[in-house]
Protein backbone atom coordinates (compact mmCIF):
# COMPACT_ATOMS: atom_id res chain seq x y z
CA UNK A 1 0.00 0.00 0.00
CA UNK A 2 1.45 3.33 -1.11
CA UNK A 3 0.46 6.63 0.48
CA UNK A 4 0.88 9.77 -1.62
CA UNK A 5 0.79 13.33 -0.32
CA UNK A 6 0.92 16.32 -2.66
CA UNK A 7 2.12 19.78 -1.73
CA UNK A 8 3.19 23.01 -3.37
CA UNK A 9 -0.07 24.24 -4.78
CA UNK A 10 -1.25 27.82 -4.40
CA UNK A 11 -2.32 31.01 -6.10
CA UNK A 12 -0.09 32.43 -8.83
CA UNK A 13 -0.46 35.01 -11.56
CA UNK A 14 -0.49 34.03 -15.20
CA UNK A 15 3.04 33.57 -16.46
CA UNK A 16 4.29 32.51 -13.06
CA UNK A 17 5.69 29.20 -11.83
CA UNK A 18 4.98 26.60 -9.20
CA UNK A 19 6.61 23.31 -8.26
CA UNK A 20 4.42 20.55 -6.97
CA UNK A 21 5.79 17.72 -4.88
CA UNK A 22 4.36 14.30 -4.12
CA UNK A 23 5.85 12.42 -1.18
CA UNK A 24 5.42 8.66 -1.22
CA UNK A 25 5.51 6.26 1.70
CA UNK A 26 4.54 2.71 2.54
CA UNK A 27 5.96 1.08 -0.57
CA UNK A 28 8.97 0.86 -2.85
CA UNK A 29 8.67 4.12 -4.74
CA UNK A 30 11.10 3.15 -7.48
CA UNK A 31 8.87 0.24 -8.53
CA UNK A 32 6.07 2.57 -9.63
CA UNK A 33 5.49 4.61 -12.70
CA UNK A 34 4.22 7.95 -11.49
CA UNK A 35 1.76 10.33 -13.03
CA UNK A 36 0.22 13.74 -12.53
CA UNK A 37 -3.43 14.37 -13.31
CA UNK A 38 -5.65 17.39 -12.77
CA UNK A 39 -9.33 18.15 -12.44
CA UNK A 40 -10.85 21.55 -13.02
CA UNK A 41 -14.29 22.48 -11.64
CA UNK A 42 -17.03 20.90 -13.70
CA UNK A 43 -14.60 18.92 -15.80
CA UNK A 44 -13.35 15.36 -15.87
CA UNK A 45 -9.96 14.48 -14.50
CA UNK A 46 -7.30 14.67 -17.19
CA UNK A 47 -3.80 13.38 -17.72
CA UNK A 48 -0.92 15.84 -17.32
CA UNK A 49 2.34 13.89 -17.29
CA UNK A 50 3.81 10.48 -16.53
CA UNK A 51 7.34 9.32 -15.77
CA UNK A 52 9.00 5.92 -15.85
CA UNK A 53 10.40 4.17 -12.83
CA UNK A 54 13.95 5.39 -13.41
CA UNK A 55 12.95 8.79 -14.73
CA UNK A 56 14.42 8.03 -18.12
CA UNK A 57 11.13 8.41 -20.00
CA UNK A 58 8.30 10.88 -19.64
CA UNK A 59 5.22 11.92 -21.58
CA UNK A 60 3.08 15.02 -21.44
CA UNK A 61 -0.34 16.17 -22.43
CA UNK A 62 -0.17 18.50 -25.41
CA UNK A 63 -1.66 21.28 -23.31
CA UNK A 64 1.35 21.38 -20.98
CA UNK A 65 4.18 20.24 -23.25
CA UNK A 66 7.07 22.69 -23.15
CA UNK A 67 5.80 24.36 -19.97
CA UNK A 68 5.67 21.53 -17.40
CA UNK A 69 8.42 19.12 -16.40
CA UNK A 70 7.88 15.93 -14.46
CA UNK A 71 10.77 14.47 -12.48
CA UNK A 72 11.42 12.14 -9.58
CA UNK A 73 13.99 11.51 -6.89
CA UNK A 74 13.85 7.85 -5.95
CA UNK A 75 16.29 8.37 -3.09
CA UNK A 76 13.81 10.83 -1.55
CA UNK A 77 10.66 8.94 -2.59
CA UNK A 78 9.38 12.12 -4.16
CA UNK A 79 7.75 13.07 -7.45
CA UNK A 80 7.81 16.62 -8.80
CA UNK A 81 5.99 18.73 -11.32
CA UNK A 82 7.66 21.96 -12.31
CA UNK A 83 5.07 24.24 -13.89
CA UNK A 84 6.23 27.31 -15.78
CA UNK A 85 4.39 29.96 -17.78
CA UNK A 86 1.17 29.07 -16.03
CA UNK A 87 -2.12 29.97 -17.66
CA UNK A 88 -5.59 30.48 -16.14
CA UNK A 89 -6.70 27.26 -17.84
CA UNK A 90 -4.16 25.37 -15.70
CA UNK A 91 -6.34 26.08 -12.67
CA UNK A 92 -7.31 22.73 -11.16
CA UNK A 93 -6.74 20.29 -8.35
CA UNK A 94 -3.58 18.38 -9.17
CA UNK A 95 -3.19 14.75 -8.17
CA UNK A 96 -0.23 12.43 -8.21
CA UNK A 97 -0.80 8.74 -8.81
CA UNK A 98 1.20 5.52 -8.79
CA UNK A 99 0.94 2.79 -11.38
CA UNK A 100 2.70 -0.54 -10.92
CA UNK A 101 2.18 -2.14 -14.31
CA UNK A 102 2.62 0.29 -17.18
CA UNK A 103 3.55 3.76 -18.40
CA UNK A 104 0.01 4.88 -19.05
CA UNK A 105 -2.01 8.06 -19.48
CA UNK A 106 -5.26 6.39 -18.41
CA UNK A 107 -6.28 7.34 -14.89
CA UNK A 108 -8.19 4.10 -14.40
CA UNK A 109 -4.93 2.18 -14.64
CA UNK A 110 -3.42 3.86 -11.59
CA UNK A 111 -3.44 2.03 -8.30
CA UNK A 112 -2.84 4.75 -5.71
CA UNK A 113 -3.78 8.42 -5.54
CA UNK A 114 -2.98 11.40 -3.39
CA UNK A 115 -5.57 13.77 -1.98
CA UNK A 116 -4.73 16.56 -4.39
CA UNK A 117 -3.39 20.09 -4.19
CA UNK A 118 -5.15 23.18 -5.52
CA UNK A 119 -3.46 25.32 -8.18
CA UNK A 120 -5.12 28.60 -9.05
CA UNK A 121 -3.80 30.84 -11.81
CA UNK A 122 -5.16 34.35 -11.97
CA UNK A 123 -5.28 36.36 -15.19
Amino acid sequence: QVQLVESGGGLVQAGGSLRLSCAASGGTFSRYRMGWFRQAPGKEREFVAVISRTGGSSYYADSVKGRFTISRDNAKNTLYLQMNNLKPEDTAVYYCAANYLSLTVVDGHYDYWGQGTQVTVSS
